[in-house]
Protein backbone atom coordinates (compact mmCIF):
# COMPACT_ATOMS: atom_id res chain seq x y z
CA UNK A 1 0.00 0.00 0.00
CA UNK A 2 2.84 2.34 0.27
CA UNK A 3 3.11 2.74 4.10
CA UNK A 4 5.70 1.40 5.87
CA UNK A 5 5.66 -1.01 8.82
CA UNK A 6 6.83 1.01 11.29
CA UNK A 7 3.90 3.66 10.07
CA UNK A 8 0.96 0.51 9.99
CA UNK A 9 2.39 -0.94 13.37
CA UNK A 10 1.92 2.25 15.03
CA UNK A 11 -1.33 2.60 13.68
CA UNK A 12 -2.94 -0.86 14.36
CA UNK A 13 -1.38 -0.35 18.26
CA UNK A 14 -3.22 2.88 18.26
CA UNK A 15 -6.67 2.33 17.08
CA UNK A 16 -6.64 -1.86 17.92
CA UNK A 17 -6.91 -4.52 14.60
CA UNK A 18 -10.95 -4.20 14.07
CA UNK A 19 -11.08 -0.85 13.45
CA UNK A 20 -9.59 -0.44 10.02
CA UNK A 21 -11.57 2.88 9.59
CA UNK A 22 -9.90 4.53 12.58
CA UNK A 23 -6.47 2.71 11.37
CA UNK A 24 -6.13 4.57 7.67
CA UNK A 25 -7.51 7.93 9.79
CA UNK A 26 -4.37 7.73 11.60
CA UNK A 27 -2.40 6.61 8.68
CA UNK A 28 -3.47 9.33 6.81
CA UNK A 29 -2.85 11.69 9.61
CA UNK A 30 1.47 10.44 9.66
CA UNK A 31 1.75 10.89 6.27
CA UNK A 32 0.60 14.53 6.30
CA UNK A 33 2.63 14.41 9.12
CA UNK A 34 5.77 13.86 7.09
CA UNK A 35 4.68 15.55 3.90
CA UNK A 36 8.03 18.10 3.52
CA UNK A 37 9.76 14.64 3.32
CA UNK A 38 8.13 13.53 -0.26
CA UNK A 39 5.78 15.66 -2.85
CA UNK A 40 1.71 16.02 -2.23
CA UNK A 41 0.86 14.34 -5.19
CA UNK A 42 2.88 11.15 -4.27
CA UNK A 43 0.82 11.16 -1.01
CA UNK A 44 -2.09 11.27 -3.13
CA UNK A 45 -0.63 8.45 -5.76
CA UNK A 46 -0.27 5.74 -2.55
CA UNK A 47 -3.51 6.80 -1.14
CA UNK A 48 -5.30 6.08 -4.18
CA UNK A 49 -3.20 2.21 -4.23
CA UNK A 50 -4.33 2.37 -0.49
CA UNK A 51 -8.62 2.79 -1.53
CA UNK A 52 -7.96 0.77 -4.76
CA UNK A 53 -6.69 -2.23 -2.27
CA UNK A 54 -9.39 -1.83 0.19
CA UNK A 55 -12.40 -1.51 -2.88
CA UNK A 56 -10.53 -4.57 -4.35
CA UNK A 57 -10.75 -6.61 -1.12
CA UNK A 58 -13.99 -5.63 0.33
CA UNK A 59 -16.73 -8.08 0.35
CA UNK A 60 -18.85 -7.95 -2.57
CA UNK A 61 -22.61 -8.13 -2.21
CA UNK A 62 -25.06 -8.89 -4.92
CA UNK A 63 -25.43 -6.75 -8.15
CA UNK A 64 -22.48 -4.67 -6.37
CA UNK A 65 -19.39 -4.33 -9.40
CA UNK A 66 -16.03 -3.64 -6.97
CA UNK A 67 -13.67 -3.77 -10.07
CA UNK A 68 -12.37 -0.03 -9.54
CA UNK A 69 -10.24 0.99 -12.88
CA UNK A 70 -8.40 -0.24 -15.70
CA UNK A 71 -4.84 0.73 -14.12
CA UNK A 72 -2.68 -2.41 -12.84
CA UNK A 73 -0.28 -0.88 -10.75
CA UNK A 74 1.51 -4.51 -10.79
CA UNK A 75 2.22 -4.42 -14.35
CA UNK A 76 6.31 -4.26 -15.53
CA UNK A 77 5.69 -3.96 -19.12
CA UNK A 78 7.67 -1.22 -20.55
CA UNK A 79 4.46 -0.79 -23.23
CA UNK A 80 1.85 -0.15 -19.82
CA UNK A 81 3.84 2.69 -18.47
CA UNK A 82 1.20 5.16 -19.63
CA UNK A 83 -1.55 3.51 -18.38
CA UNK A 84 -1.62 5.32 -15.42
CA UNK A 85 -3.40 8.10 -17.20
CA UNK A 86 -6.45 6.13 -18.60
CA UNK A 87 -6.98 5.56 -14.21
CA UNK A 88 -10.14 7.53 -12.95
CA UNK A 89 -8.83 7.45 -9.47
CA UNK A 90 -6.21 9.88 -9.62
CA UNK A 91 -8.61 12.32 -11.46
CA UNK A 92 -11.73 11.97 -8.89
CA UNK A 93 -9.61 12.09 -5.27
CA UNK A 94 -7.95 15.18 -7.01
CA UNK A 95 -11.31 16.91 -6.83
CA UNK A 96 -11.44 16.90 -3.55
CA UNK A 97 -7.33 16.84 -2.56
CA UNK A 98 -5.97 19.94 -4.67
CA UNK A 99 -2.30 19.12 -5.79
CA UNK A 100 -0.63 22.61 -5.54
CA UNK A 101 2.62 21.66 -6.13
CA UNK A 102 2.58 19.87 -9.38
CA UNK A 103 3.59 22.62 -12.23
CA UNK A 104 3.73 19.32 -14.97
CA UNK A 105 0.86 16.65 -14.53
CA UNK A 106 2.82 14.34 -16.72
CA UNK A 107 5.89 14.27 -15.20
CA UNK A 108 4.05 13.38 -12.13
CA UNK A 109 2.44 10.82 -13.37
CA UNK A 110 5.71 9.34 -15.43
CA UNK A 111 7.50 9.82 -11.64
CA UNK A 112 4.31 8.25 -10.21
CA UNK A 113 4.64 4.94 -12.50
CA UNK A 114 8.15 4.38 -11.77
CA UNK A 115 7.65 4.97 -7.64
CA UNK A 116 4.81 2.21 -8.39
CA UNK A 117 7.27 -0.18 -9.89
CA UNK A 118 9.31 0.79 -7.00
CA UNK A 119 7.13 -0.24 -4.54
CA UNK A 120 5.95 -2.79 -5.67
CA UNK A 121 9.65 -4.56 -5.70
CA UNK A 122 9.42 -3.81 -1.87
CA UNK A 123 11.17 -0.69 -1.46
CA UNK A 124 9.32 1.59 0.60
CA UNK A 125 8.12 4.49 -0.65
CA UNK A 126 10.68 7.19 1.35
CA UNK A 127 13.55 5.17 -0.26
CA UNK A 128 11.82 4.87 -3.70
CA UNK A 129 11.10 8.59 -3.34
CA UNK A 130 14.93 9.77 -2.10
CA UNK A 131 16.04 7.71 -5.39
CA UNK A 132 13.54 9.55 -7.88
CA UNK A 133 15.00 12.98 -6.22
CA UNK A 134 18.16 12.56 -6.46
CA UNK A 135 19.13 10.19 -9.58
CA UNK A 136 17.18 12.65 -11.57
CA UNK A 137 14.10 12.22 -13.21
CA UNK A 138 15.92 10.33 -16.51
CA UNK A 139 16.99 7.54 -14.56
CA UNK A 140 16.03 3.98 -15.06
CA UNK A 141 14.82 1.84 -13.18
CA UNK A 142 17.87 -0.77 -12.19
CA UNK A 143 19.72 3.02 -11.45
CA UNK A 144 17.21 3.14 -8.77
CA UNK A 145 17.39 0.15 -7.09
CA UNK A 146 21.29 0.02 -7.43
CA UNK A 147 20.59 3.38 -5.48
CA UNK A 148 18.83 2.39 -2.97
CA UNK A 149 21.10 -0.88 -2.38
CA UNK A 150 24.00 1.59 -1.66
CA UNK A 151 22.20 4.00 0.45
CA UNK A 152 21.00 0.74 2.51
CA UNK A 153 24.84 -0.07 2.42
CA UNK A 154 25.59 3.39 3.90
CA UNK A 155 23.05 3.11 6.19
CA UNK A 156 23.64 -0.10 7.67
CA UNK A 157 27.63 0.85 7.34
CA UNK A 158 26.49 4.21 9.90
CA UNK A 159 24.82 2.09 12.24
CA UNK A 160 27.73 -0.31 12.87
CA UNK A 161 30.06 2.53 13.28
CA UNK A 162 27.91 4.30 15.50
CA UNK A 163 27.73 0.65 17.73
CA UNK A 164 31.69 0.29 17.63
CA UNK A 165 32.35 1.03 21.20
CA UNK A 166 35.55 3.48 20.24
CA UNK A 167 37.18 4.96 17.16
CA UNK A 168 39.81 1.99 17.45
CA UNK A 169 36.94 -1.04 16.82
CA UNK A 170 35.53 1.38 13.68
CA UNK A 171 38.45 1.57 12.27
CA UNK A 172 38.70 -2.36 12.55
CA UNK A 173 35.45 -2.85 10.89
CA UNK A 174 36.64 -0.61 7.99
CA UNK A 175 39.38 -2.34 7.76
CA UNK A 176 38.53 -6.28 8.19
CA UNK A 177 37.65 -7.07 4.63
CA UNK A 178 39.30 -4.63 2.66
CA UNK A 179 39.46 -4.52 -1.08
CA UNK A 180 42.49 -1.68 -1.08
CA UNK A 181 43.86 -0.26 -4.56
CA UNK A 182 46.76 1.87 -4.83
CA UNK A 183 44.39 5.20 -5.90
CA UNK A 184 42.12 4.91 -3.30
CA UNK A 185 42.82 7.25 -1.76
CA UNK A 186 39.34 8.08 -0.30
CA UNK A 187 38.63 4.81 1.79
CA UNK A 188 39.12 6.43 5.09
CA UNK A 189 37.48 10.41 4.28
CA UNK A 190 34.47 11.33 6.71
CA UNK A 191 31.62 8.80 6.13
CA UNK A 192 29.49 12.07 6.25
CA UNK A 193 31.34 13.65 3.49
CA UNK A 194 30.94 10.69 1.36
CA UNK A 195 26.99 10.22 2.24
CA UNK A 196 26.91 13.85 0.88
CA UNK A 197 28.57 13.49 -1.69
CA UNK A 198 26.30 10.11 -2.85
CA UNK A 199 23.03 12.09 -2.22
CA UNK A 200 24.64 15.04 -4.48
CA UNK A 201 25.28 13.05 -7.43
CA UNK A 202 23.30 10.02 -7.41
CA UNK A 203 24.93 6.74 -8.06
CA UNK A 204 28.17 8.43 -9.39
CA UNK A 205 30.67 8.88 -7.01
CA UNK A 206 34.11 10.23 -7.52
CA UNK A 207 37.15 8.39 -9.05
CA UNK A 208 38.72 6.09 -6.37
CA UNK A 209 35.68 5.80 -4.40
CA UNK A 210 34.19 2.76 -2.93
CA UNK A 211 30.89 1.49 -2.26
CA UNK A 212 30.99 -0.23 0.95
CA UNK A 213 28.68 -3.47 1.80
CA UNK A 214 28.36 -4.93 5.31
CA UNK A 215 27.38 -8.45 5.45
CA UNK A 216 25.59 -9.96 8.50
CA UNK A 217 29.42 -11.14 10.32
CA UNK A 218 30.61 -7.23 9.99
CA UNK A 219 32.93 -7.69 6.82
CA UNK A 220 33.17 -4.98 4.26
CA UNK A 221 33.01 -5.53 0.51
CA UNK A 222 33.87 -2.55 -1.54
CA UNK A 223 33.08 -2.75 -4.91
CA UNK A 224 35.77 -0.04 -7.02
CA UNK A 225 34.73 3.14 -8.83
CA UNK A 226 35.87 2.89 -11.33
CA UNK A 227 35.47 -0.82 -11.22
CA UNK A 228 38.62 -1.60 -13.29
CA UNK A 229 39.95 -4.67 -11.07
CA UNK A 230 44.29 -4.73 -10.62
CA UNK A 231 43.86 -2.90 -13.90
CA UNK A 232 42.86 -2.70 -17.67
CA UNK A 233 44.31 -2.54 -20.87
CA UNK A 234 44.11 1.51 -21.27
CA UNK A 235 44.85 2.55 -17.61
CA UNK A 236 47.22 0.10 -15.81
CA UNK A 237 47.54 0.54 -12.13
CA UNK A 238 50.57 0.06 -10.61
CA UNK A 239 49.75 -3.02 -8.84
CA UNK A 240 51.44 -4.37 -5.90
CA UNK A 241 52.10 -7.75 -5.96
CA UNK A 242 49.05 -9.54 -3.59
CA UNK A 243 49.73 -12.29 -1.32
CA UNK A 244 47.62 -15.13 -1.75
CA UNK A 245 46.54 -17.76 1.63
CA UNK A 246 48.92 -20.75 0.95
CA UNK A 247 45.66 -23.27 0.73
CA UNK A 248 44.70 -20.93 -2.09
CA UNK A 249 47.76 -21.44 -4.62
CA UNK A 250 47.48 -24.14 -7.90
CA UNK A 251 47.62 -26.41 -8.79
CA UNK A 252 45.16 -25.86 -10.57
CA UNK A 253 44.22 -22.42 -11.24
CA UNK A 254 41.36 -21.29 -10.70
CA UNK A 255 38.57 -18.30 -11.89
CA UNK A 256 34.98 -17.96 -10.73
CA UNK A 257 32.88 -15.19 -12.08
CA UNK A 258 29.32 -13.79 -11.16
CA UNK A 259 27.54 -10.62 -11.08
CA UNK A 260 28.89 -8.03 -8.89
CA UNK A 261 25.77 -6.01 -7.51
CA UNK A 262 24.03 -8.99 -5.40
CA UNK A 263 22.55 -9.02 -1.88
CA UNK A 264 24.21 -8.82 1.14
CA UNK A 265 26.93 -10.38 2.31
CA UNK A 266 27.08 -12.69 -0.96
CA UNK A 267 30.74 -11.60 -2.36
CA UNK A 268 32.32 -11.77 1.53
CA UNK A 269 30.65 -15.53 1.54
CA UNK A 270 31.59 -16.57 -1.99
CA UNK A 271 35.33 -15.15 -0.47
CA UNK A 272 35.41 -17.16 2.21
CA UNK A 273 34.13 -20.35 0.21
CA UNK A 274 36.93 -19.92 -1.63
CA UNK A 275 40.29 -19.58 0.47
CA UNK A 276 39.76 -15.64 1.79
CA UNK A 277 40.70 -14.65 -1.94
CA UNK A 278 39.49 -11.15 -2.07
CA UNK A 279 37.53 -10.44 -5.21
CA UNK A 280 38.13 -8.54 -8.41
CA UNK A 281 35.59 -6.02 -9.91
CA UNK A 282 35.34 -5.08 -13.58
CA UNK A 283 33.05 -3.27 -15.23
CA UNK A 284 33.19 -4.84 -18.93
CA UNK A 285 32.82 -0.90 -20.42
CA UNK A 286 36.87 -0.75 -20.30
CA UNK A 287 36.99 -3.46 -22.73
CA UNK A 288 33.82 -3.37 -25.18
CA UNK A 289 31.05 -0.93 -26.03
CA UNK A 290 28.61 -2.68 -23.74
CA UNK A 291 28.61 -2.57 -19.51
CA UNK A 292 28.84 -5.99 -17.80
CA UNK A 293 29.80 -5.71 -13.94
CA UNK A 294 31.28 -8.80 -13.06
CA UNK A 295 33.38 -10.23 -9.44
CA UNK A 296 35.87 -12.69 -10.53
CA UNK A 297 37.78 -14.52 -7.31
CA UNK A 298 40.95 -16.19 -9.00
CA UNK A 299 44.38 -17.46 -8.02
CA UNK A 300 45.71 -16.17 -11.13
CA UNK A 301 49.32 -14.05 -11.50
CA UNK A 302 47.71 -10.41 -11.71
CA UNK A 303 50.85 -9.01 -13.73
CA UNK A 304 52.26 -9.38 -17.35
CA UNK A 305 48.77 -9.07 -18.46
CA UNK A 306 47.68 -8.72 -22.33
CA UNK A 307 44.71 -7.60 -24.06
CA UNK A 308 42.81 -9.29 -27.05
CA UNK A 309 43.78 -8.23 -30.66
CA UNK A 310 41.94 -6.84 -32.63
CA UNK A 311 41.02 -4.12 -29.64
CA UNK A 312 37.01 -4.25 -29.80
CA UNK A 313 34.92 -1.06 -30.11
CA UNK A 314 34.85 0.49 -27.14
CA UNK A 315 31.86 3.23 -28.15
CA UNK A 316 28.36 2.22 -29.85
CA UNK A 317 29.54 4.69 -33.26
CA UNK A 318 32.33 2.56 -33.31
CA UNK A 319 30.47 -0.99 -32.58
CA UNK A 320 27.50 -0.30 -35.06
CA UNK A 321 28.93 2.50 -37.40
CA UNK A 322 25.72 2.38 -39.73
CA UNK A 323 23.61 3.75 -36.63
CA UNK A 324 25.65 6.62 -36.68
CA UNK A 325 23.69 8.04 -39.98
CA UNK A 326 20.25 8.11 -37.97
CA UNK A 327 21.21 8.79 -34.34
CA UNK A 328 20.18 12.16 -33.07
CA UNK A 329 22.20 14.57 -31.48
CA UNK A 330 19.82 14.77 -28.38
CA UNK A 331 20.74 10.97 -27.89
CA UNK A 332 24.42 11.58 -25.99
CA UNK A 333 24.64 7.66 -25.30
CA UNK A 334 28.12 6.28 -26.28
CA UNK A 335 27.67 2.95 -24.13
CA UNK A 336 25.24 0.04 -24.22
CA UNK A 337 23.57 -0.83 -20.34
CA UNK A 338 24.22 -4.79 -19.76
CA UNK A 339 23.43 -7.20 -22.30
CA UNK A 340 20.29 -9.06 -21.00
CA UNK A 341 18.26 -12.23 -22.23
CA UNK A 342 15.49 -10.37 -23.31
CA UNK A 343 14.79 -7.48 -25.42
CA UNK A 344 12.20 -4.94 -26.11
CA UNK A 345 9.02 -5.27 -28.03
CA UNK A 346 8.15 -4.60 -31.26
CA UNK A 347 5.22 -2.93 -29.98
CA UNK A 348 7.33 -0.82 -27.68
CA UNK A 349 9.16 0.46 -30.52
CA UNK A 350 6.25 1.19 -32.85
CA UNK A 351 4.99 3.54 -30.02
CA UNK A 352 8.00 5.06 -30.07
CA UNK A 353 7.97 5.75 -33.56
CA UNK A 354 4.70 7.05 -33.11
CA UNK A 355 5.78 9.72 -30.52
CA UNK A 356 8.51 10.49 -32.44
CA UNK A 357 6.21 11.07 -35.49
CA UNK A 358 3.56 12.84 -33.67
CA UNK A 359 5.86 15.63 -32.35
CA UNK A 360 7.38 16.33 -35.55
CA UNK A 361 5.59 19.47 -35.72
CA UNK A 362 7.18 21.17 -32.85
CA UNK A 363 10.57 21.11 -34.97
CA UNK A 364 13.88 19.35 -35.57
CA UNK A 365 13.33 18.05 -31.90
CA UNK A 366 10.62 16.17 -29.83
CA UNK A 367 10.02 17.96 -26.95
CA UNK A 368 11.43 17.47 -23.78
CA UNK A 369 8.84 14.59 -22.36
CA UNK A 370 9.21 12.39 -25.76
CA UNK A 371 13.15 12.56 -25.44
CA UNK A 372 12.61 11.33 -22.03
CA UNK A 373 10.33 8.79 -22.74
CA UNK A 374 12.24 7.64 -25.64
CA UNK A 375 15.50 8.20 -23.59
CA UNK A 376 14.24 5.98 -20.44
CA UNK A 377 12.99 3.17 -22.80
CA UNK A 378 16.22 2.98 -25.52
CA UNK A 379 18.62 2.78 -22.04
CA UNK A 380 16.43 -0.05 -20.31
CA UNK A 381 16.16 -2.23 -23.62
CA UNK A 382 19.71 -1.08 -25.75
CA UNK A 383 17.49 0.01 -28.48
CA UNK A 384 20.03 1.47 -31.45
CA UNK A 385 18.80 3.85 -34.29
CA UNK A 386 18.18 2.26 -37.58
CA UNK A 387 16.13 4.44 -39.42
CA UNK A 388 14.18 8.35 -39.14
CA UNK A 389 12.02 8.27 -36.23
CA UNK A 390 13.10 4.11 -35.87
CA UNK A 391 14.81 2.43 -33.07
CA UNK A 392 15.44 -1.43 -32.91
CA UNK A 393 16.85 -4.01 -30.41
CA UNK A 394 20.06 -5.24 -30.93
CA UNK A 395 20.55 -8.27 -33.30
CA UNK A 396 21.97 -11.85 -31.57
CA UNK A 397 25.13 -11.33 -34.19
CA UNK A 398 25.41 -7.95 -32.92
CA UNK A 399 25.21 -9.31 -29.35
CA UNK A 400 27.90 -11.80 -30.26
CA UNK A 401 30.15 -9.20 -31.83
CA UNK A 402 29.73 -7.03 -28.30
CA UNK A 403 30.15 -9.80 -26.17
CA UNK A 404 33.93 -11.42 -27.96
CA UNK A 405 32.17 -13.78 -29.56
CA UNK A 406 32.52 -15.11 -33.19
CA UNK A 407 30.09 -14.37 -36.06
CA UNK A 408 27.18 -17.15 -35.69
CA UNK A 409 28.41 -18.49 -32.79
CA UNK A 410 24.89 -19.14 -31.57
CA UNK A 411 23.17 -19.55 -35.22
CA UNK A 412 22.07 -22.39 -36.81
CA UNK A 413 21.79 -26.10 -35.65
CA UNK A 414 17.72 -25.57 -34.81
CA UNK A 415 18.25 -23.12 -32.37
CA UNK A 416 15.92 -20.01 -31.99
CA UNK A 417 16.36 -16.72 -31.72
CA UNK A 418 15.12 -16.39 -28.27
CA UNK A 419 17.64 -18.96 -27.10
CA UNK A 420 20.03 -16.95 -28.91
CA UNK A 421 19.25 -13.76 -26.97
CA UNK A 422 18.86 -15.93 -23.45
CA UNK A 423 22.52 -17.75 -24.12
CA UNK A 424 23.71 -14.62 -25.31
CA UNK A 425 22.65 -12.69 -22.41
CA UNK A 426 23.85 -15.17 -19.33
CA UNK A 427 27.40 -15.64 -21.11
CA UNK A 428 31.05 -14.08 -20.78
CA UNK A 429 32.21 -11.46 -22.11
CA UNK A 430 35.03 -12.59 -23.59
CA UNK A 431 37.22 -9.65 -24.18
CA UNK A 432 37.22 -9.11 -20.27
CA UNK A 433 37.54 -12.56 -19.17
CA UNK A 434 40.58 -13.50 -22.26
CA UNK A 435 42.68 -10.65 -20.59
CA UNK A 436 42.63 -12.33 -17.15
CA UNK A 437 43.34 -15.52 -18.53
CA UNK A 438 46.44 -14.07 -20.62
CA UNK A 439 48.79 -14.73 -18.21
CA UNK A 440 48.79 -18.21 -19.03
CA UNK A 441 49.45 -18.27 -22.50
CA UNK A 442 53.53 -18.41 -21.75
CA UNK A 443 52.86 -20.89 -18.31
CA UNK A 444 50.99 -23.52 -21.02
CA UNK A 445 52.88 -23.54 -24.56
CA UNK A 446 51.58 -26.91 -25.35
CA UNK A 447 47.86 -26.09 -24.27
CA UNK A 448 45.76 -26.72 -20.97
CA UNK A 449 43.79 -29.44 -19.75
CA UNK A 450 40.24 -27.57 -18.64
CA UNK A 451 37.24 -28.05 -16.23
CA UNK A 452 34.82 -25.39 -17.66
CA UNK A 453 31.99 -25.71 -14.91
CA UNK A 454 28.53 -24.50 -16.26
CA UNK A 455 30.17 -23.93 -19.61
CA UNK A 456 27.24 -21.37 -21.19
CA UNK A 457 27.88 -21.10 -24.40
CA UNK A 458 32.05 -21.34 -24.25
CA UNK A 459 33.27 -18.06 -22.84
CA UNK A 460 35.88 -19.54 -21.60
CA UNK A 461 37.23 -21.95 -24.57
CA UNK A 462 36.79 -18.96 -27.13
CA UNK A 463 38.89 -16.61 -24.38
CA UNK A 464 41.60 -19.26 -24.53
CA UNK A 465 40.97 -19.77 -28.20
CA UNK A 466 41.47 -16.71 -29.39
CA UNK A 467 44.54 -16.52 -27.07
CA UNK A 468 46.16 -19.07 -28.60
CA UNK A 469 46.72 -21.52 -26.21
CA UNK A 470 45.73 -25.08 -27.25
CA UNK A 471 42.71 -26.85 -25.37
CA UNK A 472 44.11 -30.25 -25.33
CA UNK A 473 41.37 -31.80 -23.01
CA UNK A 474 38.19 -30.08 -21.99
CA UNK A 475 35.57 -31.15 -19.46
CA UNK A 476 32.60 -28.94 -20.05
CA UNK A 477 29.94 -28.92 -18.00
CA UNK A 478 26.49 -27.54 -18.74
CA UNK A 479 23.16 -28.11 -17.90
CA UNK A 480 21.28 -26.56 -21.33
CA UNK A 481 21.35 -28.57 -24.04
CA UNK A 482 21.06 -25.63 -26.56
CA UNK A 483 24.33 -24.43 -25.09
CA UNK A 484 25.91 -27.76 -25.15
CA UNK A 485 24.86 -27.73 -29.01
CA UNK A 486 26.80 -24.66 -29.38
CA UNK A 487 29.75 -25.65 -28.03
CA UNK A 488 29.97 -28.89 -29.95
CA UNK A 489 29.46 -26.61 -33.25
CA UNK A 490 32.19 -24.03 -32.11
CA UNK A 491 34.31 -27.18 -31.65
CA UNK A 492 34.03 -28.65 -34.91
CA UNK A 493 33.91 -25.53 -37.06
CA UNK A 494 37.24 -23.86 -35.39
CA UNK A 495 38.90 -27.65 -36.07
CA UNK A 496 39.59 -28.21 -32.22
CA UNK A 497 42.29 -31.51 -32.22
CA UNK A 498 41.70 -31.79 -27.98
CA UNK A 499 39.09 -33.74 -26.59
CA UNK A 500 35.99 -32.40 -25.89
CA UNK A 501 33.89 -34.44 -22.74
CA UNK A 502 30.35 -33.22 -21.81
CA UNK A 503 28.57 -33.29 -18.98
CA UNK A 504 25.15 -32.01 -18.26
CA UNK A 505 24.86 -31.51 -14.79
CA UNK A 506 27.73 -30.30 -12.08
CA UNK A 507 25.64 -32.60 -9.69
CA UNK A 508 27.12 -35.38 -11.92
CA UNK A 509 30.74 -34.39 -11.62
CA UNK A 510 31.53 -37.29 -8.63
CA UNK A 511 34.98 -38.27 -7.28
CA UNK A 512 35.02 -41.39 -9.25
CA UNK A 513 34.69 -39.55 -12.55
CA UNK A 514 37.04 -36.49 -11.70
CA UNK A 515 39.54 -39.57 -10.71
CA UNK A 516 39.10 -40.93 -14.39
CA UNK A 517 39.49 -38.02 -16.01
CA UNK A 518 42.71 -37.03 -13.91
CA UNK A 519 44.12 -40.65 -14.32
CA UNK A 520 43.61 -40.28 -18.49
CA UNK A 521 45.11 -37.17 -18.61
CA UNK A 522 47.26 -36.42 -15.69
CA UNK A 523 45.01 -33.49 -14.16
CA UNK A 524 43.37 -29.94 -15.08
CA UNK A 525 45.40 -26.57 -15.45
CA UNK A 526 42.41 -24.38 -15.13
CA UNK A 527 39.18 -24.73 -13.21
CA UNK A 528 36.75 -22.25 -14.31
CA UNK A 529 32.87 -21.39 -14.13
CA UNK A 530 30.32 -19.35 -13.02
CA UNK A 531 27.28 -20.33 -11.72
CA UNK A 532 23.88 -19.19 -11.97
CA UNK A 533 23.04 -15.71 -10.94
CA UNK A 534 18.77 -16.21 -11.14
CA UNK A 535 19.06 -15.92 -7.16
CA UNK A 536 21.47 -12.70 -6.87
CA UNK A 537 20.55 -10.41 -9.64
CA UNK A 538 18.93 -6.94 -9.14
CA UNK A 539 16.07 -7.41 -11.21
CA UNK A 540 14.80 -10.24 -8.94
CA UNK A 541 12.91 -9.30 -6.44
CA UNK A 542 10.78 -12.50 -6.15
CA UNK A 543 13.91 -14.77 -4.88
CA UNK A 544 16.75 -12.48 -4.65
CA UNK A 545 17.64 -14.55 -1.72
CA UNK A 546 21.43 -15.18 -2.61
CA UNK A 547 23.51 -18.18 -2.47
CA UNK A 548 20.71 -19.76 -0.59
CA UNK A 549 18.24 -19.70 -4.13
CA UNK A 550 17.73 -23.30 -5.80
CA UNK A 551 19.65 -21.53 -8.64
CA UNK A 552 22.41 -19.74 -7.19
CA UNK A 553 23.03 -22.49 -4.40
CA UNK A 554 24.70 -24.35 -7.45
CA UNK A 555 28.00 -22.30 -6.36
CA UNK A 556 28.81 -24.51 -3.76
CA UNK A 557 29.16 -27.24 -5.85
CA UNK A 558 31.93 -25.38 -7.85
CA UNK A 559 33.38 -25.07 -4.66
CA UNK A 560 33.00 -28.73 -3.98
CA UNK A 561 34.77 -29.76 -7.49
CA UNK A 562 37.46 -27.67 -6.74
CA UNK A 563 38.11 -28.61 -3.28
CA UNK A 564 38.56 -32.39 -4.52
CA UNK A 565 40.54 -31.52 -7.71
CA UNK A 566 42.79 -29.45 -5.61
CA UNK A 567 43.20 -32.29 -3.24
CA UNK A 568 43.08 -35.42 -5.86
CA UNK A 569 46.19 -33.13 -7.48
CA UNK A 570 47.81 -32.70 -3.99
CA UNK A 571 47.88 -36.31 -3.55
CA UNK A 572 48.79 -37.02 -6.59
CA UNK A 573 52.26 -34.81 -6.66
Amino acid sequence: MGFSKTMVVKAIEENGEDDSEAILETLLTYAVSIMPHFCYCTFIFVLVRFLKSVVENFPQEEGLSTKPCTFDSKSKSPDNLSEIDSCPGIEAISNFFPIPFCENSNQILEKDTMLSSLVDMGYLVEEALTALNNCGSEAQLSELTDYICAAQMVKDFDAQLRESPDEEDSTSVMTSYSYTMPRNDYLHREKKRKLHKFQQCGRKWHKGSEKKHCDEDGDIMHLPNPMIGFGIPDDPWPIVERKLPEVAIGPPYFYYENVALTPKGVWSKISRFLYDIEPEFVDSTHFSAAARKRGYVHNLPIQNRFPLLPIPPRTIQEALPLTNKWWPLWDKRTKLNCLQTVIGSAKLTERIRNALENSEKYGDEPPPHVQKFVLEQCRKWNLVWVGKNKVAPLEPDEMEMLLGFPRDHTRGGGISRTDRYKALGNSFQVDTIAYHLSVLKNQFPNGVNLLSLFSGIGGAEVALHRLGIPLKNVVSVEIAEVNRNIIRSWWEQTNQHGQLIEIADVQQVSIERLDQWMSSFGGFDLVIGGSPCNNLAGSNRVSRNGLDGKHSSLFYHYVRILDLVKTMMGRDR
